[in-house]
């Protein structure tokens, strides 16, 4: 994961040092403030691939700054706040945040939501041509297409969306929970099973490369190439 950098905004210190943490345990850079005047004035001197905002801060609060933020800027915005009501995460979406994570919350989930968010937002980390390669696998992503070795293989919707999914974050190790959330969306109602499922059949597919994808016991899978 290249070094983005993200702008952490709550006045409660304690959060923004878990924040922290947990975002550079993840290969993020971060910095903070802890009021919504001071996030503004780091935003106009600094660049930022993203800001976690708090709600609920003095001097300024969440919604002024996301408002603010929006008049010159589309950077990614997720609101991470206690306000767990619908009409805040509504509320939230519609001022233009890109996301909204209510407290308390999960490492997983936060990590997860960053990377989607960024994604959407940059979305080209792949290149330009919208090839990606790892190892013998190469996927062509605006031709939903996957060949191993110049041969093409066959995957269903969900199995490609899946492959690109773990190609794009080699390395990264994914509870199931998580592939749910930021493949099938946040929205299904499947289970984990699912993901086990749509693994199995992948790794049959992928046939003598199946070792791309490994399970990791007690927590998920990863994908890459096997020293």
């Amino acid at each position: 994961m290249s070094s983005r950098k993200i702008l952490v905004v709550d006045d409660e210190q304690n959060i923004c040092q878990l924040v922290g943490m947990y975002l550079q345990t993840n290969g993020f850079v971060w910095k903070s403030a802890n009021d919504g005047i001071e996030a503004l004035e780091l935003l106009a001197n600094e660049v930022f691939d993203l800001v976690i905002l708090d709600i609920m801060m003095p001097n300024l609060d969440g919604w002024a700054v996301c408002k603010k933020i929006r008049e010159t800027s589309q950077i990614p915005v997720i609101f991470l706040s206690a306000k767990g009501e619908e009409w805040d995460k509504v509320n939230g979406l519609k001022m233009g945040a890109d996301d909204y994570i209510i407290k308390p919350f999960s490492p997983g989930e936060l990590i997860a939501r960053v990377d989607a968010v960024l994604r959407r937002s940059i979305g080209n980390q792949e290149p330009s041509n919208n090839l990606t390669q790892v190892g013998i696998i190469r996927i062509n992503k605006s031709a939903r297409a996957v060949s191993i070795k110049d041969t093409p293989i066959n995957l269903t919707l969900k199995e490609f969306d899946l492959l690109l999914y773990l190609c794009l974050h080699q390395g990264q190790v994914f509870t199931r929970e998580q592939i749910l959330e930021q493949v099938w969306g946040y929205d299904y109602f499947g289970t984990a099973r699912t993901v086990d499922t749509h693994i199995k059949t992948l790794r049959l597919k992928l046939g003598n490369d199946a070792d791309y994808i490994s399970t990791v016991w007690g927590v998920g899978y990863k994908f890459g190439v096997q020293e």
